[in-house]
């Protein structure tokens, strides 16, 4: 099943399972449908009967108010290399603010102060029950599903300090998307193609198999410490080929597109815009 959350032409904001080039609208009045029904527990939501073409809708961020985001730094070698950061023995974790959430085609704004604005085209896990100390071996039965979350970054507020937070939560920082594919239709998120284009120029091109830590062993680690919440979303780290690491280094600039695929997730995409 492929969740997703759009806009109605009249402005009415729905989710629904995206079937084909049309949408089957879930039963629900809440504020975040999706959450509600992956903190339900039930195989599978309730529908509706008619269908909504895509091509009548814009889509927004699947999940709207994740009760927490975590981010995973320095998860590829070859971008730790690139970010001249040594790769820790244990996963280095930062919170996203859900406030930074948007969704495909939104713009992702750029501030004045978010200086040194660069992309990450990453694989995300959503979270599909509560559990704590959960052992490395049962992961599975934690997901729900997979998405895309490109974790935007201001690197001079991020690396001024320690606390990273601050420089990868301004708002529209964290876009997630296009749905989230459930786990059955990922037999092996260890190995998907990850690629993210910008303006045209392919900056960010690898396989999820090189993950330092996996899936498996986030979800132990994290979970080992505080307990999990269904819907929380752990973003896996991206690979190298960040600006951070080019040279020369290559910030995020206005009026540029940035794309990023997925094998068997999807595509993900989003302008910059110069915000005052």
């Amino acid at each position: 099943m492929k969740f997703v959350t759009y806009r109605t032409a009249e402005g009415t904001r729905r989710s629904g399972l995206l079937q084909g080039d049309h949408i089957r609208p879930i039963r629900g009045t809440e504020d975040d449908v999706v959450l509600t029904f992956i903190r339900s527990g039930e195989a599978h939501p309730e529908l509706e009967t008619t269908s909504v073409p895509l091509a009548d809708v814009k889509l927004r961020a699947p999940l709207l108010h994740p009760p927490r985001i975590f981010g995973i730094g320095l998860n590829y070698v070859e971008h730790a290399v690139e970010s001249k950061m040594k790769v820790q023995e244990v996963p280095t974790v930062f919170l996203k603010l859900s406030s930074s959430i948007c969704g495909p085609d939104e713009d992702v704004q750029l501030p004045p102060n978010a200086t040194q604005p660069d992309y990450e085209a990453e694989l995300a896990v959503v979270i599909g029950k509560p559990g704590h100390r959960i052992a490395a071996k049962d992961w599975e039965e934690y997901v729900f599903g997979y998405t895309i979350l490109n974790d935007v970054s201001a690197r001079g507020v991020q690396l001024a300090t320690s606390q990273w937070n601050l420089g990868k939560s301004f708002p529209t920082f964290t876009p997630i998307g296009p749905a989230i594919v459930t786990k059955d239709e990922v037999p092996d998120p260890h190995n998907l193609g990850i690629k993210l284009t910008l303006a045209g120029e392919v900056m960010q091109d690898a396989n999820t198999r090189d993950l330092i830590f996996r899936i498996p062993q986030l979800i132990e680690y994290i979970s080992s410490i505080l307990p999990l919440e269904a819907g929380d979303i752990i973003s896996t780290g991206t690979p190298p080929g960040v600006g951070l690491g080019r040279t020369p280094q290559r910030w995020l600039k206005p009026n540029e597109e940035i794309v990023i695929e997925i094998e068997r997730i999807g595509t993900l995409r989003n302008k910059t815009v110069a915000v005052d």
